[in-house]
Formats: structure tokens, C-alpha cells, sequence
């Protein structure tokens, strides 16, 4: 028994660590700035443990399954040889994996309940449902966008800050054009791409296909992919404000 624990610790203990600022700021503020106990201390404790229980086994499951996962498929289709087969396949991982992420599906159920209560969209089930289901789409399709942009920066050897700044400058020029409503949604769409289930895939997508490409650098090159799914989105929900505006007569 004494040895199962010792293993279970020695497991805990890369995530506990990386907990322990949290753990330290909020313990800090808790006892010594508003000088009150921790309410059902036992319960945060078995919290603490297992989110770092969930955190040991998400990164096992990252390095045993999806990133292999995603770098050998991006060089299967490297070799394979067919640009329109590996573009099909970006553009349908960036989207599949965006419209599963958890994140997205909270902040386009947050965003309707808000949209509702300010009288942009009707106030009924039906109304609500629509608009998170075509925020979590217009995402979808912009983050598959971004990743078959980032494919062919990767094949192409495109300036990855060019790129970037340019996208950013048409954020900048498109945020006063669009209903002030979207733009905080539009900013923060663009920040909840980048979560739990499409950034692994995201990522090994980026360097397996640049470690499979003669002259191209899985550093250098395979990286970047993320900054086009954070980037993307903040365009597209900013366009999909103005047509939502301009066509619901909202």
C-alpha cells in the first residue's frame, strides 16, 4: 500500500507543482487579505487533487495519443503527395475540433444569454439556440480557415509576421466598422480556440507536416498554426456581427 501511494505522489506531484502559484496566490489573498478561513477545506483539498489528477492524465494522453496522432497524419498526407487532400484535411480538423472545444461552447452559450437579455436577439430557447449554434459555426469554419492558411504558409515558406501584423492591422480596421455588441464576443473567440482540444491538435498538425517537408524546420516552421486560430476568429465573428446586424434588422 505504502508503495502505492509513494507512486501515486511521485505522479501528482510535476502537476502539483505547476499548481502551486495558483494554490499560493489564492491561499494568500484568502487567509491574509480577507483574513477568512477556507470555506469546506477538505473539499478544496480533494478539488486540488484531482485537478491535478485531470492535468497528469490530460498530458499523458497528449503524449501517447494526439500529438503522435496528429504528426504522423500530417506527414502521411505529406508524402502522399496531394496539396487538395491535406488542405481538405486542415480545414476539417481546424473546424471538427473547434466546434467540440468546451470553451467555445460555453462562451456561445454565455454570449446568446447576454445577446437576449440586451434585446439584440429574441428572448426565447429558440432564438438562443440559433445564435450559439452560429457563433460556434462562423468559429468552426474560421479556425479550419486558419489552419489551411497556416498549411500553406508552412508548404510556401510565407513570412509568418507579415502574415500576422496584416491580420491584426484588418482586425484593428474592421473593429470600429462592426455593432460595438460583437466586439468583446469577437476578441474573446478568438482567445477560446486556443483550448483544451484544439491546440494539441493544432500544434502537432503544424510540426508534423514541417518535419516532414525537405527545407522546412519543425521549429521554425512548425509552429504558428495557433496564431492563425487565434487570429481568424476575431475576423470572422467581427463580419458575422455586421451581417447578423444588418440582416436579423436587429
Amino acid at each position: 500500500m505504502s508503495r502505492l501511494v509513494r507512486r501515486l505522489l511521485l505522479a501528482l506531484w510535476a502537476p502539483l507543482r505547476d499548481l502551486a502559484p495558483l494554490i499560493i496566490v489564492v491561499a494568500t489573498f484568502q487567509l491574509f487579505i480577507l483574513r477568512q478561513p477556507f470555506p469546506h477545506l477538505e473539499r478544496v483539498l480533494i478539488g486540488v487533487l484531482l485537478v491535478a489528477a485531470g492535468l497528469r492524465l490530460f498530458v499523458a494522453g497528449l503524449q501517447m495519443g494526439l500529438f503522435p496522432l496528429g504528426e504522423a497524419m500530417a506527414g502521411a498526407f505529406a508524402r502522399k503527395g496531394s496539396l487538395w487532400a491535406l488542405l481538405a484535411f486542415a480545414f476539417a480538423l481546424g473546424a471538427a475540433s473547434t466546434i467540440a472545444e468546451p470553451a467555445l461552447i460555453a462562451v456561445a452559450a454565455e454570449g446568446s444569454d447576454v445577446a437576449a437579455q440586451a434585446g439584440a436577439i429574441a428572448d426565447s430557447p429558440t432564438a438562443r439556440a440559433t445564435f450559439a449554434l452560429s457563433l460556434r459555426l462562423v468559429v468552426a469554419v474560421s479556425v479550419g480557415t486558419a489552419l489551411l492558411l497556416g498549411v500553406l504558409r508552412i508548404l510556401k515558406g510565407w513570412s509568418l509576421p507579415r502574415l500576422i501584423i496584416s491580420g491584426y492591422v484588418a482586425v484593428v480596421a474592421l473593429t470600429p466598422l462592426a455593432p460595438p455588441e460583437f466586439v468583446g464576443l469577437a476578441y474573446d473567440s478568438g482567445g477560446v480556440t486556443t483550448s483544451t482540444v484544439t491546440v494539441p491538435l493544432v500544434a502537432a498538425l503544424g510540426v508534423g507536416l514541417a518535419s516532414s517537408l525537405r527545407g522546412r524546420s519543425a521549429l521554425a516552421d512548425g509552429f504558428g498554426l495557433i496564431a492563425f486560430a487565434s487570429l481568424l476568429p476575431i475576423l470572422f465573428v467581427l463580419a458575422f456581427g455586421m451581417l447578423y446586424v444588418r440582416f436579423d434588422g436587429s
